[in-house]
């Protein structure tokens, strides 16, 4: 037969959904199926801050100079082989891997390898407002900005083309650990010129270029995205060829593609999934407790959400414990802190708002609402490892918030459209949530609750002086014992203050189809697809 014969084969196997492996010639091409929850809101990973779009996005298109070791929390080199950091802590200086390249597409052939240039150019569009290409193509870089990354960095310079020098204004212990993360990742800066000269650089966002262990191919939008391997990946080959993802956002769907082999990997089930999938001989499941958090964000910027005693009120109505067993079932516990207590500084003296209805009545006349008040509950409308069901969870909100007489409406967005909103602080009451990026508490306390998250990850609009000084003062410390005092009062004023009532931290289960090897689960919550096979 011919090659194209052979190619056309491959194709209407991977478009029927139902192998992992096609036989051309003595070879045979593997192709991984992975059944996603939701679409991606774009794929350049400076811009956003979602599990599903980094999934499909800085994971596998993607290095950073630094990266998370595979399945655990540990710094290792990544596009940098080394670094040192100033006795000040305020100097870091990258030495770069040589030898590494960009991924050739059909818009994109690079001109040369990695180098300091694209270091500069990635991060620089991020903190320089006056950056040409952001202005041609303006976003919001929502991490760099939760994290002050722009009023702290002084200066990015390259001393030589291969090493890459960055300079702080005060101490950011958590520095080196939040360059590992999603956002950091390392795009071309030829490719980046290329884009503005031609007036489209927009297309960033929809058509990636990075030298990551896979190339982004093609993506159908709520159906499919498709990659194929780097063969000049610097690590090595993958040992998967094809890797598809398969956009189903029910997850009953999912478990039957998973069941019927239409999918080797899926995202996380329902716990109610869980003792189905136990009995599937073809299946296997990981599973570990997340490094997450599942919450209700009270907007402080509408009324009657800025009266303390009305957020309060709401925290003392809903009735967590039930909430969590209907919801969770087995697979969370209750949430205290916004922080999960398998992570450092967590303060095991707070205690939690219990559960008391006519307590809440009372502090809701308090507040001059003895009659409550109607408003809207926004209810997630993906599956997230933080939450299995939002709707669910929605319903048994609103009657319990019903109970003292506050009558919501369940309100639903399409994902991307949901974060947005949220960002833009529309919600009144909104279930969000969060999985960490990095193992230190800075990537909770601070991205999702500072003063200069507020129009980014704090979807509650809240801004706390008492607060902010906190963990503003941790971050600038290195030493972790003073770290830990000030995040367990951060924590204590958080939890006065009720911005948000936290719900559950729940058990991650990864389910797989048994001929999967190598896959490890992330703390962080993010899949990663090279290191895997198929028997």
């Amino acid at each position: 037969m011919t090659h194209r014969f052979h190619r056309r084969l491959l194709s209407l196997a991977i478009a029927a959904g139902t192998v992992s492996c096609v036989t051309i010639g003595a070879q045979a091409a593997t192709t991984l199926i992975y059944c996603a929850e939701g679409s991606p809101e774009g794929f350049d990973p400076a811009r956003y801050t979602a599990g599903t779009t980094f999934n499909a996005s800085s994971q596998p298109i993607f290095n950073r100079l630094v990266e998370f070791e595979p399945g655990g929390t540990a710094v290792i080199p990544g596009l940098a082989e080394k670094w040192t950091i100033s006795p000040d802590g305020l100097v870091y200086t990258f030495t770069l891997r040589k030898g590494v390249k960009f991924h050739t597409t059909d818009w994109f052939k690079p001109g040369r390898e990695f180098n300091a240039d694209d270091v500069v150019f990635s991060f620089d569009r991020m903190i320089n407002k006056e950056n040409a290409f952001t202005k041609a193509s303006p976003a919001s870089f929502e991490y760099a900005d939760d994290m002050g990354l722009a009023e702290n960095i002084v200066k990015i310079d390259k001393p030589d083309p291969m090493t890459v020098r960055f300079t702080l204004k005060s101490v950011d212990a958590a520095f080196l650990a939040n360059l590992a993360m999603d956002f950091a990742s390392i795009q071309s800066a030829e490719y980046g010129d290329l884009l503005l000269k031609a007036g489209t650089a927009i297309e960033i966002n929809n058509k990636p270029v990075g030298t990551g262990p896979f190339v982004f191919r093609r993506y159908e939008k709520d159906a499919q995205i498709r990659y194929t391997a780097f063969e000049s990946y610097w690590r090595g080959k993958a040992q998967i060829d094809n890797l598809i993802f398969a956009i189903t956002k029910d997850s009953a769907v999912r478990l039957q593609k998973l069941k019927a082999g239409e999918c080797q990997m899926s995202v996380y089930p329902k716990p109610a999934e869980v003792e189905a999938l136990k009995k599937e001989p073809n299946i296997k499941l990981l599973a570990e407790k997340g490094l997450n958090i599942g919450y209700l964000s009270l907007n402080v910027k509408h009324k009657p959400f800025d009266n303390r005693d009305v957020r309060r009120a709401i925290a003392m109505a809903i009735n967590k414990k039930s909430l969590v067993e209907a919801v969770y079932q087995g697979a969370g516990e209750i949430a205290v802190n916004p922080i999960p207590p398998t992570m450092w500084s967590y303060n095991k003296n707070v205690k939690d708002i219990a559960y008391d209805p006519e307590g809440a009545k009372a502090l809701l006349a308090k507040a001059g609402f003895p009659n409550g008040f109607e408003t809207k509950l926004w209810a997630l409308p993906v599956q997230r490892p933080y939450n299995p069901n939002g709707q669910q969870a929605a319903e048994l909100i609103q009657a319990d918030l019903a109970k003292i007489g506050i009558k919501t409406q369940i309100v639903k967005y399409e994902w991307a459209e949901y974060l947005k909103r949220g960002k833009a602080g529309e919600s009144d009451i909104g279930m969000f949530g969060w999985t960490g990026d990095n193992g230190d508490p800075d990537n909770f306390l601070a991205t999702l609750l500072s003063c200069g998250s507020v129009g980014g990850s704090n979807y509650a609009q809240w801004c706390d002086k008492e607060y902010d000084e906190l963990v503003t003062k941790a971050k600038q410390t290195s030493v972790v014992a003073e770290r830990i005092r000030l995040y367990e009062k951060a924590q204590e004023v958080f939890k006065r203050e009720v911005p948000w009532v936290t719900m559950a931290h729940s058990v991650v289960v990864q389910p797989m189809a048994k001929n999967v090897e190598g896959y490890k689960m992330s703390p962080f919550g993010s899949v990663q697809f090279y290191g895997v096979s198929l028997k």
